[in-house]
């Protein structure tokens, strides 16, 4: 089974680029093809990858609650659902994506929705590694999106509303008892001085390992503004750079090698183990 990598956040840390940085570190050490689910409805994963979508799952979901009852004879639910998601992979060179997308409208989404998930983790065994790019804040986590996961890196700034944002996250995924085999914390956009004692503080009353830093990056914010791929950054960028360290740190941090048939997370409830 895939290597499951999910990033979760409050919204504005900079959630979508780190898993972005991600995705290109592990494409970039020979580990492609990567897929890359970006399930927050308000789709951008797609951007900082350079990549093109024409179709989410959300909107296939809809589509096929429209269509159920005006398939043509022998073709069956399960098949149109199959055929739909296929059409809405975008494969590119070393990087597949999935959209998940809008969220749910008046319908009944449950049969549908399981439907999907079973083909998604069919299809995620095609891979070594998956990228997940949740939403920003808790949702995905009470509506159990995001389980059965091998890491989860919860992305902060260290302002105060940040950092309390990932220790609800913490808590809740404690909550659920989802599993997630390891947990991290993620201190972005660092500038020098950033360390300081009440900083520190509110770091350690998360209640995660703090995995790696991720510095202020120019070059990162002018790429992001002028809406450009992560893939123009040059290999000296420290954010890049800090990203490559923290993929590297989080994958010693874990029973090594894996055994495929033990890849996945599945089984195993949340640890918050340390690097």
């Amino acid at each position: 089974m895939a290597f499951t990598i999910a990033v979760a956040g409050k919204g504005g840390v900079g959630k979508t680029t780190v898993a972005g940085l991600i995705v290109r570190a592990l494409v970039e050490r020979g580990d492609a093809p990567v897929l890359a689910i970006d399930a927050d409805p308000n789709t951008n994963f797609h951007q900082v990858l350079g990549l093109n979508v024409e179709q989410t799952i959300g909107d296939l979901r809809e589509e096929t609650l429209r269509k159920i009852k005006e398939l043509p004879p022998g073709v069956t639910k399960d098949q149109y659902l199959e055929y739909g998601l296929q059409e809405c992979l975008v494969e590119s060179n070393g990087i597949d994506l999935l959209a998940m997308g809008r969220g749910e409208g008046p319908f009944c989404y449950c049969a549908v929705n399981h439907v999907l998930r079973r083909y998604i983790d069919i299809l995620s065994k095609n891979y070594k590694y998956v990228v997940l790019d949740n939403e920003a804040g808790l949702e995905h986590l009470s509506r159990r999106t995001t389980q059965d996961v091998d890491v989860l890196l919860v992305i902060s700034d260290a302002t105060p509303v940040a950092l309390q944002a990932a220790a609800r996250i913490n808590r809740l995924a404690d909550e659920l008892q989802l599993c997630i085999h390891k947990r991290f914390l993620v201190l972005n956009h660092v500038s020098d001085g950033v360390r300081s004692e009440r900083v520190m503080d509110r770091i350690a009353q998360v209640g995660l390992s703090l995995v790696g830093e991720i510095p202020k990056d120019e070059t990162l914010l002018r790429l992001s503004l002028e809406g450009q791929p992560l893939s123009e950054l040059p290999p000296t960028s420290p954010a890049k750079l800090a990203v490559k360290e923290i993929l590297e740190k989080v994958e010693r941090s874990l029973p090594q090698p894996l055994p495929d048939t033990e890849r996945g997370g599945a089984g195993e409830r949340s640890q918050k183990g340390g690097p």
